[in-house]
């Protein structure tokens, strides 16, 4: 899928190869436009980091010293890297006024249908009661 207009992109998750990391900043770079890549990573990634930090240093773009120092990979880690990622919590990227806003409002809206609910209730209710009276 080619996005047009793509000029950045935000990896949450350190992707788990340099062809991955490619790939995804790529979205940036189609048919000669530039852009920027930001990648987010933890201390569990930094054995992941030194490959693409290779394939950015050729690239051209600058590459903290620390990264390239860091120890490399050896094929097995790299294999079980790639068949089982690592596991991490969930986030979220919604500021947190929003989440209180939509939580608010889920609220309202249960109550105000178990109002309606009551309300129904009392109606076919009092309709049986007149009913019966008859």
């Amino acid at each position: 899928i080619d996005f047009k207009g793509v000029n950045m992109v935000i990896n949450y998750d350190l992707p788990t190869s340099a062809v991955e990391y490619i790939h995804r900043i790529g979205r940036t770079g189609r048919a000669g436009h530039t852009g920027k890549a930001v990648t987010f990573f933890t201390e569990d990634d930094k054995p992941l980091l030194r490959s693409i930090a290779n394939v950015i240093q050729r690239a051209g773009c600058p590459v903290p010293d620390y990264i390239k120092h860091f120890p490399k990979l050896q094929s097995k880690q790299k294999k079980k890297f790639i068949k089982k990622p690592l596991t991490r919590e969930s986030i979220c990227t919604t500021p947190q006024c929003f989440l209180k806003k939509a939580k608010r409002k889920r609220k309202t809206t249960k109550e105000n249908a178990k109002d309606k609910k009551k309300v129904k209730e009392d109606q076919s209710g009092s309709k049986l009661q007149t009913v019966a009276k008859s």
